[in-house]
């Protein structure tokens, strides 16, 4: 089957080499113009397209897909010459518009990494682990103008690990899902797919901004153990120090056979952190946790320990 393959960043390079090892021909790759990162500000490929140009595939970065644009105008003219009967999606990052879904037989295809309409939205692996769901998976799904609304095409599923970061997580996801975006396109290929509605309560992932991975210290210390995984390593959880930010690396939950041993006669308020020769432990609403490692302004990832040896003799101090 000729399909095209949409997709931008380093989770969707593994659903692509899974489709061209396949027996599917990938005529294209539609995905996010270069982008400028680093001091320098230089511009950088993304990682589909840079996998499409060592396979030899023709790379098609539109700005925009509104028919009343150049780059849509152009996108437009090269999908009806290139035929596709299916174009998968993965994080393709740009919005589909509705005049285009229907251009291949087949539709657009896209791979969302949860149970759907479980966490329909920008951050489906975030919002699993920030919640405490024990299970999660990819769904393929057929595009519609809805918002992650199509009819499901197939499902995998996956255990969510008490110590999974978004980063664990998502990397797990990408390799079955990969494996389920190939056999949708075979199972849609050989006529073999039902279509089906979804069924049950939807429940939305947003989008991430830096301010929502500020750590809530009142929350139980369940939550804000869940909270710092969700948000590693991407856009990094974080904390005030002196009206400082720092970033906190996961962390643990302390047992109360620890706490009594070592926080003897300290009581813990929210933020409050105490600091031993080996650990620095901080107060939430419900419980204690240590701190692993964590990151002061303008300098790397740190041991917990060793970056409170350099405050001076302190014991206590307060984050917010």
């Amino acid at each position: 089957m000729r399909i095209i393959f949409a997709g931008t960043p380093e989770p969707a390079v593994v659903a692509l080499e899974k489709l061209i090892a396949s027996e599917h021909e990938v005529v294209a790759v539609l995905t996010r113009p270069d982008a400028r990162k680093g001091r320098g500000r230089s511009l950088h490929p993304s990682p589909v397209k840079e996998l499409a140009q060592k396979h030899g595939i023709e790379v098609l970065t539109p700005t925009s897909l509104k028919p009343d644009t150049e780059d849509g105008k152009a996108l437009r003219e090269r999908l009806h010459e290139l035929e596709p009967a299916a174009i998968p999606v993965v994080a393709y990052g740009n919005l589909i518009t509705p005049d285009l879904l229907d251009v291949p037989e087949h539709g657009w295809v896209n791979l969302h990494f949860s149970l759907l309409p479980a966490w329909r939205g920008a951050a489906p692996v975030q919002a699993a682990i920030a919640a405490g769901d024990e299970r999660t998976g990819a769904t393929t799904f057929r595009i519609d103008e809805g918002l992650d609304t199509g009819e499901i095409l197939g499902v995998v599923e996956s255990d969510i690990s008490e110590t999974d970061t978004a980063d664990d997580l998502l990397t797990r996801l990408a390799f079955k899902g990969a494996d389920l975006l190939v056999e949708t396109m075979d199972g849609l290929a050989a006529g073999s797919i039902t279509p089906r509605p979804q069924e049950g309560e939807a429940t939305y992932a947003s989008k991430i901004a830096v301010e929502d991975a500020q750590v809530d210290w009142t929350a139980p210390a369940t939550v804000v153990d869940r909270h710092i995984r969700a948000h590693t390593p991407g856009p990094g959880a974080w904390t005030l120090l002196d009206s400082q930010r720092v970033k906190l690396s996961p962390l643990s939950l302390v047992e109360e056979a620890e706490s009594g041993a070592a926080l003897a006669d300290v009581a813990l308020e929210p933020g409050q952190a105490h600091i031993t020769k080996k650990a620095v432990y901080v107060g939430t609403g419900e419980g204690i946790v240590k701190l692993d490692r964590l990151q002061p302004p303008g300098k790397k990832m740190m041991n917990a320990a060793d970056w409170a040896r350099g405050l001076g003799g302190a014991k206590e101090v307060r984050f917010s």
